[in-house]
């Protein structure tokens, strides 16, 4: 059965990810971003057999449950990243309570989210990053403007959506649901840590030896991450679309102020689009 770390982009979960594989899976509980086991779904390795054209978004909707169905069926408890937003494409489920033991949800402010966007994704300005988390049909992972003889399994069609439909996209999942504000993870990450282990520790019936729990926390803090990707790279980093040059992907963490950072224009548009959202978050 699957856990899900569902999120926004740049909303946290590669830190959580990191963190858990650290915990679970990792030797002496010894950080190692460039061996993350927990990987993302969708992914091109995932649907082999099943969809014979990649680049075509139906076609991988259609086989989004047979493609979970596969790898359930040796009935382990594994865990996966996704962007993609919970939804129904032509009757098509992303996911379903038989695939799925439970959701880990990392939500971020927006108004935070556009600036780490904006960085990631090489925007112009924040006019372009704000269309971006705006758009209720972004999708992320696939540029059909771009060939290759060979894809990263990564590259693949993941409808993210706007920041505001994917929130309200997950937040209604009917089984075992979590959330975590990245916000409450920056303040105080050892809390935050301890009650995820709890969450995972009741819907996995697996207990966590609070010394490990400890260590992971201390291996996985903002800073080491940094200084980790900036001594050994880090796979996952893009790079820039007008420069070529790789992107830090551990960038700014709790420096990434919008207070500080973005424009009145910027902040306005933001908080008057997710409204409700940021509200229902204590945004606002």
């Amino acid at each position: 059965m699957i856990v899900w770390l569902a999120s926004y982009p740049k909303s946290g979960n590669t830190w959580i990810r990191s963190f858990l594989n650290t915990l679970l899976f990792s030797k002496n509980n010894e950080l190692n971003l460039n061996n993350i086991v927990i990987d993302q779904f969708p992914n091109r390795k995932h649907f082999k057999d099943f969809a014979d054209n990649l680049d075509n978004f139906n076609e991988i909707a259609s086989n989004w449950i047979k493609a979970q169905e596969r790898l359930n069926k040796d009935k382990k408890i594994r865990f996966f990243k996704t962007h993609n937003i919970f939804c129904t494409v032509n009757k098509h489920s992303f996911t379903d309570t038989n695939n799925t033991l439970g959701v880990i949800h990392v939500v971020r402010d927006p108004r935070n989210v556009v600036t780490s966007i904006k960085n990631h994704y090489s925007e112009k300005n924040y006019e372009d990053a704000i269309k971006f988390i705006f758009d209720e049909h972004k999708f992320v992972g696939r540029n059909l403007n771009i060939k290759k003889e060979k894809y990263d399994e990564s590259d693949i069609f993941t409808l993210i959506a706007s920041w505001q439909v994917h929130y309200n996209s997950w937040k209604v999942f009917p089984k075992n649901y979590y959330l975590i504000k990245y916000e409450n993870l920056i303040k105080n990450p050892t809390e935050e840590f301890f009650s995820l282990c709890e969450f995972l520790t009741k819907i996995t019936n697996s207990n966590f030896d609070k010394d490990k729990i400890t260590k992971s926390i201390e291996q996985n803090n903002f800073n080491n991450l940094k200084k980790t990707e900036k001594n050994l790279g880090f796979r996952e980093a893009v790079k820039d679309k007008n420069t070529n040059n790789t992107i830090p992907f551990f960038n700014l963490g709790e420096n990434n102020n919008w207070e500080v950072l973005l424009d009145t224009e910027t902040k306005s548009k933001i908080e008057k689009k997710f409204y409700n959202e940021m509200k229902e978050l204590n945004y606002l």
